[in-house]
């Protein structure tokens, strides 16, 4: 089946990943960093549309209202966001002695 295919040659920017199980944490770690700048980026929008929603309400009570509800939510799910980052430090550091061990886990395998 290889002689079919022949030799492949991993594509740019995949050879800074080291081997497969160290690809595979270089991985899962772009992926939370993703997800947290996403979480801030979405809360930052919710912000500014909340903000408009606050100015174009009018004097409505309900509007208002509803605008202070979404900037709340928004700044909650960010103190979400940190206090998730700070607790895997904390946590990180008790265990580990290291901040950065659950947020930049290294796996040690036979060769290493």
């Amino acid at each position: 089946m290889l002689g079919f295919f022949g030799n492949i040659s991993a594509p740019q920017g995949v050879d800074q990943y080291g081997s497969e199980i160290e690809g595979l944490m270089g991985f899962a770690n772009n992926i939370l960093k993703l997800l947290i700048i996403g979480g801030g980026i979405f809360a930052f929008i919710n912000v500014i549309i909340a903000g408009y929603g606050f100015l174009g309400a009018g004097g409505d009570p309900k509007k208002v209202e509803q605008a202070w509800a979404k900037i709340w939510q928004s700044l909650i799910g960010l103190l979400f966001i940190g206090g998730s980052l700070v607790l895997a430090a904390i946590f990180g550091w008790l265990l580990f002695k290291d901040p950065t061990a659950i947020l930049n886990p290294k796996i040690y395998g036979p060769s290493n």
